[in-house]
């Protein structure tokens, strides 16, 4: 299959690509390659994909998803089966700080693929939403038929959007798309503004490690692998139009929605104590009070994605942390 995955560079993309690349597909990497973050360890991450036994099948492109006719051209040009569309603005915080860029990638740049996807027949568009579209819903677990109508960072806002634009596309287009709402990834090659990546740097420097609502909190911390097995799986499996309600529009559509969590939340001060444990140093640490745009909890309903795909990620948060403290010691170390 020709897949292209949008978003190659950054912390998903990058081990999507390695893992198609792995059992022979062929991978048309996008990327703008925004300073967002390091830009350094975005290259890195390329070349760790050049490095790969099936790197001649690997093309890529640093081209901005919001420029409509370049990326009308490349897929004009490519003609891919597939799409993977994980680059967007990402970050809770930072929409607070800078809410242009979020239109500008999260809105614009998705009606720019969801446009080239219905002109150039793909197959399937698997596309990244997040488990901030829940919004401050405190009936745990999350489940995808609870509203999601009280967003409370315009980065979530705009994942909704997106959702509800594929549901448009779906409908209008038959464009089979999916999404999956992701709950707080990690893993190696991870990303430097989500808490795993900054407590570990805090650990290991000695600085002080902001710890908001006093520490009462939860995450469903997913590891990467299972996220990527979740996703692979699900591109294989396009969305349809079946097992809807037979009364709703949506039965016409072929269109998913999944959660992909870990389904089993950790108390925030847990998983710092397990990277502290890994890491063989004691963090210190600041209580705060809970920033704009966060949400006590999180806790992923995935028995929707098991039954699409017979696949429910359940790794090991001991085992992954360690897994991520160790690249992250090596990585720095070099």
């Amino acid at each position: 299959m020709k897949v292209l995955v949008t978003g190659a560079a950054g912390f998903i993309g990058f081990h999507v690509s390695m893992t198609l690349l792995a059992r022979g597909d062929e991978v048309i990497g996008l990327d703008n390659l925004n300073d967002y973050y390091d830009v350094r360890l975005k290259q890195a991450r390329l070349e760790e994909i050049r490095k790969h036994q099936n790197a001649k099948n690997f093309h890529f492109v640093k081209l901005d998803i919001s420029n409509t006719q370049a990326l009308s051209e490349l897929f004009d040009k490519q003609k891919p089966q597939g799409v993977v569309h994980l680059a967007a603005q990402a970050g809770v915080r930072y929409s607070l700080q800078n809410p242009h860029a979020y239109v500008q990638s999260n809105l614009v740049g998705f009606t720019n693929v969801l446009e080239a996807c219905r002109h150039n027949n793909v197959q399937h568009l698997v596309y990244a939403s997040s488990s901030s579209v829940y919004g401050g819903n405190t009936k745990l677990p999350f489940s995808e038929h609870d509203n999601v109508d009280h967003p409370v960072s315009l980065y979530a806002a705009t994942k909704k959007a997106n959702e509800l634009m594929a549901h448009t596309y779906s409908h209008l287009f038959q464009l089979p798309t999916t999404g999956l709402r992701f709950f707080t990834v990690y893993g190696p090659w991870g990303r430097p503004d989500m808490s795993p990546f900054l407590f570990a740097s805090a650990i290991l420097s000695g600085k002080t490690i902001p710890v908001f609502n006093h520490g009462d909190m939860m995450r469903d911390f997913t590891y990467i692998d299972d996220i990527v097995e979740g996703i692979i799986r699900v591109l294989d499996k396009p969305a349809t139009a079946e097992n809807l309600e037979a009364d709703s529009i949506a039965a016409k559509a072929p269109y998913r929605i999944f959660n992909i969590g870990n389904s089993q939340p950790e108390k925030l001060m847990d998983f710092i104590a397990e990277l502290e444990a890994a890491l063989g140093k004691v963090a210190t640490k600041e209580l705060l009070p809970m920033q704009p745009g966060d949400v006590k909890a999180t806790f992923a309903d995935t028995e929707a994605l098991e039954s699409w795909i017979g696949f429910k990620p359940s790794a090991n948060l001991k085992i992954c942390v360690r897994h991520f403290t160790d690249w992250y010691t090596e990585y720095y170390n070099k």
